[in-house]
C-alpha cells in the first residue's frame, strides 16, 4: 500500500515529480505516481483526491504549473499534508505557478518547495512520515550525514588542489 501519493497535471512535469520519487525510494518509503489534469478531467481528479485516503496515502505531493490548482485542490479535498511543487514555465519562469500553490486560503493549507523542487517535496513527505516511524527517520539522519560527507569531501579537495584546479577539473 503506497504511503505517498505523487500527482502532476502534465507528463511534461514528470522530469521534476520523478526526483521526488527517486528520493522515496532511495529511503524506502512506498508511493505510486499519477497524471490527472483537475481541469480537463475533475471528475477524476475528484475521484482520486477523495479516495486517496482510503487506498492508505499519508501524503500527496502534487506538482502543477501556471494556473496551478492540483495542490490546492487536493488539499481542499484530501485531509492529510499536500506538498505543491511549482513547475517552472515559460511565460511567466514558474513564479505563476508558485503564487498559484502558496497563496491559499486559510484553513486549506499547502506545504510548497522551490519551484521545480521535486527532491525536497520527497525528503519533506518522508519527514512528515518520520514523525511516526523510527526506522525512517534513521533513514533520514544517515542521508543528512552522507550529505555533509559529501561537502566534507569537495572542502578537502579544494583545500588539496587549489580553487583553480578545482574549477578546471569538476
Amino acid at each position: 500500500m503506497a504511503q505517498v501519493g505523487i500527482v502532476m497535471g502534465s507528463d511534461s512535469d514528470m522530469p521534476v515529480m520523478a526526483k521526488a520519487a527517486d528520493i522515496l525510494e532511495e529511503l524506502g518509503v512506498s508511493y505510486e505516481m499519477t497524471i490527472i489534469s483537475a481541469h480537463r478531467e475533475p471528475d477524476v481528479f475528484f475521484e482520486y483526491a477523495k479516495s486517496a485516503e482510503e487506498k492508505g496515502y499519508k501524503v500527496i505531493i502534487a506538482g502543477a504549473g501556471m494556473a496551478a490548482h492540483l495542490p490546492g485542490m487536493c488539499a481542499a479535498i484530501f485531509p492529510m499534508p499536500v506538498i505543491g511543487i511549482p513547475m517552472h514555465t515559460t511565460s511567466l519562469g514558474g513564479r505563476d505557478s508558485l503564487y498559484s500553490i502558496v497563496q491559499m486560503p486559510s484553513g486549506i493549507p499547502v506545504a510548497t518547495v522551490a519551484i521545480n523542487g521535486g527532491a525536497n517535496a520527497g525528503l519533506l513527505a518522508a519527514k512528515i512520515l518520520a514523525t511516526s516511524d523510527k526506522a525512517l527517520l534513521d533513514k533520514l539522519k544517515a542521508y543528512s550525514q552522507s550529505l555533509k560527507e559529501q561537502v566534507e569531501k569537495k572542502d578537502a579537495r579544494l583545500k588539496e588542489i587549489g580553487y583553480k584546479e578545482y574549477l578546471n577539473n569538476k
